[in-house]
């Protein structure tokens, strides 16, 4: 089992500073790279605040002048908003400028409130078909002399410029979650990423199914599979219940932006009241502590060892919560120290 991070700038309220979150985003990316983690993740997310990433190759690449070994992933680029070649050509000077450690995770996007105000019209089945014609051109633009005539896309022949370090450019690994997409991904020769959310440890299972599916059905190598998961690790039990409630509060307004019915000013939603947040039985903290992978440092090793048991090769802290910095930082440190060494 290897150790990413997955991290974004977040906003709650408009008092933040935006220079303040980049150091503390900054820091927590530091604090991946010390520990050894295999990869930072970051993705990309337009006009909120709620997750502030709007070109993840540019963070990355700052990043990079802060770490030294960390490999620097997009968790996600969201295809429909890319042109094949400037994905291509800007992935590929981000693996130039940061000495050859870019992964390009690859998604089809999932709020409605992006789609309707970058390609009004479309929906999640569009998305998810321009991800399935762009991603497979990418090597192909990488690799030189690359023509296309398709649904969304046609240009002549065309070579990615610069061209990526890595040999055959930067892995890529798609966000998956129904049985096609697995099937897409592994077929393709791609890596997958799988996020369950608030869903649990069925979840976690089916996904690891579809994949296993898709493997079973492909010829050439055994791909990766990432889990993505919200993470914490508490210093006591009481510490691990207050953590559980911060996630409640975090998935209620996931599920608004989600929703996309709220009004929205300067990039921040209009606040859920606590009744609001009180009626959402799903997303109740008794909820979180039984499907997210939060615990005391003993309790979060033996979840990620079932994890390790089903087939997962990374597993990644996501720590995007609202909680405070100091939390975040805190959590993330128990789980450097008491977490990573049980699978070392």
């Amino acid at each position: 089992m290897e150790f990413s991070l997955f991290v974004h700038m977040e906003r709650l309220t408009p008092d933040q500073p935006h220079d303040q979150l980049n150091e503390e985003f900054i820091a927590l990316c530091k604090m991946a790279d010390e520990a050894g983690m295999r990869a930072v993740w970051t993705g990309e997310h337009h006009g909120m605040e709620f997750t502030i990433a709007p070109n993840p190759l540019m963070s990355l690449v700052n990043i990079a002048h802060h770490t030294k070994n960390v490999r620097l992933g997009t968790g996600t680029v969201i295809a429909p908003f890319w042109h094949p070649i400037k994905l291509a050509g800007e992935a590929a000077s981000a693996d130039l400028l940061t000495g050859g450690r870019i992964e390009l995770g690859i998604a089809r996007g999932a709020y409605s409130y992006e789609y309707e105000r970058l390609l009004p019209g479309m929906d999640a089945w569009e998305a998810g078909q321009r991800m399935r014609e762009i991603t497979p051109l990418l090597r192909k633009l990488w690799a030189g002399d690359c023509a296309h005539e398709g649904e969304f896309f046609q240009f002549p022949a065309t070579t990615s410029a610069p061209k990526p370090v890595q040999p055959d450019g930067p892995p890529i690994w798609i966000a998956a979650r129904d049985p096609n997409s697995h099937e897409f991904g592994v077929h393709n020769g791609f890596n997958i990423q799988v996020t369950p959310l608030w869903m649990g440890m069925e979840e976690i299972e089916t996904l690891m199914g579809r994949f296993n599916d898709a493997c079973a059905s492909y010829d050439g190598p055994r791909p990766k599979i990432m889990l993505l998961h919200h993470t914490y690790v508490g210093s006591d039990e009481a510490d691990v219940a207050v953590a559980a409630k911060e996630l409640s509060r975090f998935y209620c307004y996931f599920g608004a932006w989600f929703q996309n019915k709220r009004p929205v000013s300067q990039g921040l939603i209009a606040p859920l009241t606590e009744d609001e947040m009180a009626a959402n039985a799903l997303m109740a903290p008794e909820n979180m502590a039984r499907d997210l992978t939060i615990g005391t440092a003993d309790q979060v090793v033996d979840r990620i060892k079932t994890y390790e048991d089903l087939g997962y090769d990374e597993y990644s802290f996501w720590i995007d919560s609202g909680m405070s910095f100091e939390r975040k930082r805190a959590s993330l440190a128990r789980f450097i120290d008491d977490v990573m060494p049980a699978f070392q």
